[in-house]
Parts: C-alpha cells; sequence; structure tokens
C-alpha cells in the first residue's frame, strides 16, 4: 500500500491534499482557539490579520482572512522558484497551497479551546502539522510558504533541511511576537513550531540519506541497470564469500533517500526473494549526491 502510494502520481497527489488538511486540522483545532501563531508564511499572515483587526480596526467578519493572504503572497514565491523546482513541482505546490488555503478558511475555529493547557495543544498541535507537511513534501508537492524556500536550499546541495532554515526564519517572526504581545503568545508559539519542525524532518523521507547494502546470489548487473536508469543513482558491487556457507555472493553498496529506499527494496526482492539487504539512515554524504524533491 505504501508503495503503491508513493509511486503513484494521481494517490501522491490525493495524500499531498489528505496531509494539508491534517495541517489545517492542526492549526484551527489546537493552535488559533488559544491565540497562538504557527511559523513561516502563515504566521506572518495570522500576525498581519491581527495588526490589521487590533490597529486599523478591520473587521473580516466570520473569515479567516490569513488564508486568502497567504495563498496571495505564495503567488510571487512560485515565480521565483520556478526554474528550480520545475514547472511539474510548480503545479503540485499550486494545488497543495489552494487546498490549505481553503481547508484553513473552511474548518471551523471552536469557541472554547479543546485543549486548555497550552503545552498539551502545542504537542498535539505540532505533531499532528508536522506530520501533515512531511506527507505533502514525501508525496513531492509542498503547501508552499517556507517549505519552498527551503526546498530551493535542500536541491541546491545545502545542508539546511527545510526545518533547521524555517526554524531560523521564526525566530524573527516570533521576536516580534514577544515585542507586540505577552510573552505567553510568543513562548508557546515557539514550542509549538519546534515540534512541527521537528516530527517535519523526520517525517519528510528526502531529507533522510540511507546506505543500502545488497547482498544476493542473483544478477548483480541487472540490479546496477535498474539502481541507474531507474534511481539515477550510482552503485558499487563487488564479489564476496559468506564465511558460514563459503559460497560466493555479490554485494552492492548505493546511497540514496529514504523515499527511494522503498522502491529499490521492492524491485531488488523481485528479482531475487533471498536477497539480504541491510539500511542506515541518516548517513552523513560528502561530494557528489542529488537532494531531490521525489
Amino acid at each position: 500500500m505504501i508503495y503503491n502510494t508513493l509511486h503513484n502520481r494521481g494517490l501522491r497527489l490525493v495524500a499531498a491534499v489528505a496531509g494539508e488538511l491534517i495541517s489545517a486540522l492542526a492549526l484551527n483545532l489546537f493552535i488559533v482557539p488559544l491565540n497562538l501563531y504557527t511559523g513561516g508564511l502563515m504566521g506572518v499572515c495570522q500576525l498581519m490579520r491581527t495588526l490589521a483587526q487590533t490597529y486599523l480596526g478591520i473587521s473580516f467578519g466570520a473569515y479567516d482572512v490569513a488564508g486568502i493572504l497567504y495563498f496571495i503572497l505564495n503567488i510571487p514565491i512560485l515565480l521565483l522558484a520556478y526554474k528550480t523546482l520545475g514547472r511539474p513541482f510548480v503545479i503540485k505546490t499550486l494545488i497543495c497551497t489552494a487546498s490549505y488555503s481553503f481547508f484553513y478558511s473552511i474548518i471551523p475555529i471552536p469557541a472554547a479551546p479543546i485543549v486548555d493547557d497550552y503545552l498539551t495543544a502545542c504537542l498535539l498541535g505540532g505533531i499532528l502539522a508536522g506530520v501533515g507537511s512531511g506527507i505533502v513534501l514525501t508525496c513531492g508537492g509542498s503547501g508552499g510558504g517556507l517549505d519552498i524556500v527551503g526546498l530551493c536550499l535542500s536541491k541546491r546541495g545545502s545542508h539546511v533541511t527545510v526545518g533547521k532554515f524555517s526554524l531560523g526564519f521564526n525566530a524573527f517572526l516570533y521576536s516580534a511576537c514577544l515585542i507586540l504581545f505577552i510573552p505567553q503568545v510568543a513562548i508557546y508559539s515557539v514550542i509549538y513550531n519546534f515540534f512541527t519542525s521537528m516530527v517535519l524532518d523526520r517525517t519528510h523521507q528526502q531529507n533522510v540519506s540511507v546506505q543500502a547494502l545488497i547482498f544476493t546470489k542473483g544478477d548483480e548487473n541487472a540490479m546496477a541497470r535498474f539502481i541507474i536508469e531507474q534511481l539515477g543513482r550510482s552503485v558499487t558491487y563487488w564479489n564476496g564469500t559468506g564465511a558460514y556457507t563459503g559460497e560466493g555472493v555479490h554485494v552492492l553498496c548505493v546511497c540514496l533517500s529514504k523515499f527511494e529506499i522503498e522502491e529499490l527494496i521492492h524491485a531488488v526482492h523481485t528479482m531475487d526473494p533471498h536477497a539480504f539487504v541491510t539500511t542506515q539512515e541518516g548517513t552523513r554524504i560528502y561530494g557528489n549526491f542529488q537532494r531531490r524533491l521525489g
């Protein structure tokens, strides 16, 4: 099921939209009722909404204009990122951004907080928002905003992950909240964003580098061709000897993202059901290794 979802374009788009729904639910059910602020561009839009209501006396009725502002501000960002991310990604991001803005605008905000405890609400909201955003990124889309900037840096080989970039930007955003509002608002908003970023980096599989070792008695050349032609990765292989059986075995070594490992294992076991595969996540890779968006 996971393999089919991740490698079917239609299902990936559906999963990405579902991820946006999860993120919007987390925000409207746990964070907004406590008058806290999410991070990134949406946080800026929420801040603009609050300032317009408080200092300019503008009333937006029952609708939260932050969702509309978010969609509008994403348009120039997408245009600027078009060359780096490519047309397919920009189209998917546009769909995801529109979905997120739509869900954020229509999901009713509880009159009273579902969870009164600020820390618990930040934890629950952060986990849900991180999982939702991670699903979107893993499925090759993006909710827009700072995700796009972070992905551009990731694709250009920067060691700054999407979550870490968001944390850096949000330091300035929450400093503004600290000046404009009571300290409690800024502090718990930071806690919520921290939980979101940590979960996001773990869920976003393209950020996780993996080293895979394949031990097989099958056709190592066929496996190498699949890795090179289908995954676009290089591979090194050599002949070994099993100490227990004394029989020859082919060993293949390849580095790739966690997102690609599912396809690799699926292909290897199709070619050789008895193949033995080991993986090591979080491998540090230096040199010519391409980071991808999925």
